[in-house]
């Protein structure tokens, strides 16, 4: 499908679109959507650089020149495909990812620190456990209660403190959201991203700020726009109810296309 209408901001994401055979191999593809108008532009077999690199060398020079911004998660070979085919385009890191990727540090620190100090997963009598819930909670939602027995648990649970810097960790990069000045924003990342990665914290949050550290430019540029990978991500669901299941990928484009875009055949 040719789009010449221009567009301002383009997404990228990936998703399987069938499963099949013995082992359940799975296909996937990528949805190439319009952000701003929240359309999906067209789909592409697989989610390499090729494929997607393709389907933009396909389009009018004028047409990508076009592009402003470019959304997608923290996925290196859609940062590869926006590098080469969108160089003047502003990549524009996700926050939902970012932080998503923040709780996972301080899931996997909580599981961690469980087992080194029980040796066992978690159960309902053990304090880590018991906190978890509230561990996910943004803190100013914490009553004051609430924060209370949290740090109570995490005292109990946590004598190393591992996991309350995992939590607080994971609290700075939800404040990285709260700034409005461009230039104090990127500031911001790249002195967390510097700070995480120090010695004296664990390892899952060093992790976190080597991540943070090389995606600083595509985190902080979400402060200028303030696009995210949301109407992709919407695009994405929609796709999957209604077009999953396809084993040819032209019937699958076809009829994603029809439920979840305006194709110009």
């Amino acid at each position: 499908m040719r789009s010449r209408r221009s567009v301002n901001a383009v997404g990228l994401d990936e998703t399987i679109y069938v499963r099949e055979g013995r082992y359940r191999r799975q296909l996937w593809s990528t949805q190439i959507v319009d952000v701003q108008r929240g359309q999906l532009l067209d789909v592409v077999a697989g989610r390499n650089v090729s494929a997607g690199c393709a389907w933009f060398a396909a389009r009018p020079r004028a047409w990508c020149d076009a592009v402003r911004w470019a959304t997608l998660d923290l996925s290196n070979s859609y940062r590869t495909m926006f590098d080469t085919m969108l160089p003047t385009a502003v990549q524009v890191a996700d926050p939902f990812h970012v932080v998503r990727l923040a709780n996972t540090a301080l899931d996997e620190c909580r599981w961690r620190v469980q087992n080194e100090i029980v040796g066992h997963r978690g159960r309902k009598e053990d304090p880590l456990y018991r906190a978890r819930r509230r561990l996910t909670m943004a803190a100013e939602q914490l009553t004051i209660d609430g924060r209370e027995r949290l740090i109570g648990l995490l005292a109990a649970g946590d004598p190393a403190r591992e996991v309350w810097f995992a939590w607080n960790a994971e609290e700075v990069v939800r404040q990285t959201y709260d700034h409005t000045n461009v230039e104090l924003a990127a500031t911001w990342v790249a002195e967390i991203g510097h700070d995480f990665t120090d010695e004296s914290m664990p390892l899952e949050v060093r992790r976190l700020g080597r991540t943070i550290t090389k995606w600083v430019a595509q985190i902080a540029a979400w402060h200028q726009p303030h696009v995210s990978n949301g109407p992709t991500e919407a695009i994405n669901n929609l796709v999957k109810r209604t077009a999953f299941g396809f084993r040819r990928f032209e019937h699958y484009r076809i009829r994603a296309l029809l439920y979840a875009g305006k194709p110009n055949w």
